[in-house]
């Protein structure tokens, strides 16, 4: 088995990255930061490759591909799980770089991963494509609007992807994980409610993955919140949730 993964440097993709070496898989690893993917893969078993590309760059993503595909063959799995996460506020115009900035990772990105590694999936008809989106695209979250909308386009964006990839052999699956411990969350100044760790969360990912699920929550206690999120009426929801915490505003790392 070949998976290819993508902000495999720390967190959640580091954590699938160790789930999938310890089932014995080749894999390939994305980052930016080439000297922490070399030390994901120098704890892991087996033969791995790594390339260091920003997944907003779509040519930098195209030869990460070109080298995974001449390297390895056309992976069995692809999880565009990088992503960026940060406090925004729209009348703030100096948070406007940080809007675009999580749009272009969050959702160019995962297309720009994913793009490459299409038509060789059809051509040989199977393959898993899989998106990590989050609890947070359910609802407009205060404070978090770039990061609420990037992952509510990356949901549709996926769905989209699912219903063109239809009979052709390639499954596409949406995952929406809650809160999982990570670098992303450590700077969360509010109760995070089900937090998962991230080894927890990968295997519960992983297992969506292989069922090839249309769209998964994890863990199934943020999947009832999310139903019910999705259900309140906006006079109650806008009520609610002007009460949240919210995570403080800057730059994306």
């Amino acid at each position: 088995m070949f998976v290819v993964i993508t902000g495999a440097s720390s967190g959640l993709g580091a954590a699938l990255a160790a789930h999938y070496a310890a089932r014995g898989a080749r894999l390939g690893l994305v980052a930016r930061r080439g000297q922490a993917l070399q030390g994901v893969i120098s704890g892991l078993p087996g033969r791995h490759h790594i390339h260091a590309a920003d997944v907003a760059d779509y040519e930098a993503m195209r030869r990460a591909a070109a080298d995974f595909l001449e390297q390895a063959g056309v992976p069995d799995i692809v999880i565009a799980n990088a992503g960026v996460s940060v406090g925004t506020l729209t009348e703030h115009a100096e948070d406007l770089p940080a809007f675009e900035r999580v749009l272009r990772t969050n959702v160019v990105g995962a297309a720009a991963t994913f793009a490459p590694f299409i038509a060789p999936m059809r051509a040989r008809g199977r393959g898993r494509l899989a998106g990590i989106a989050s609890v947070a695209g359910v609802r407009g979250l205060p404070g978090a609007g770039a990061y609420s909308a990037s992952k509510a386009a990356l949901v549709t964006y996926l769905e989209s992807l699912r219903v063109e990839l239809r009979g052709s052999g390639v499954r596409v699956v949406t995952v929406s994980p809650g809160y999982i411990a990570t670098p992303m969350t450590a700077v969360n100044p509010y109760r995070m409610p089900f937090l998962l760790a991230a080894e927890d969360a990968a295997g519960r990912i992983a297992r969506a993955i292989d069922a090839g699920r249309a769209h998964a929550v994890v863990p199934w206690q943020m999947a009832v919140a999310a139903r019910l999120m999705r259900w309140l009426p906006a006079s109650l929801y806008d009520r609610l949730a002007a009460q949240a915490g919210r995570k403080p505003r800057g730059l994306p790392l």
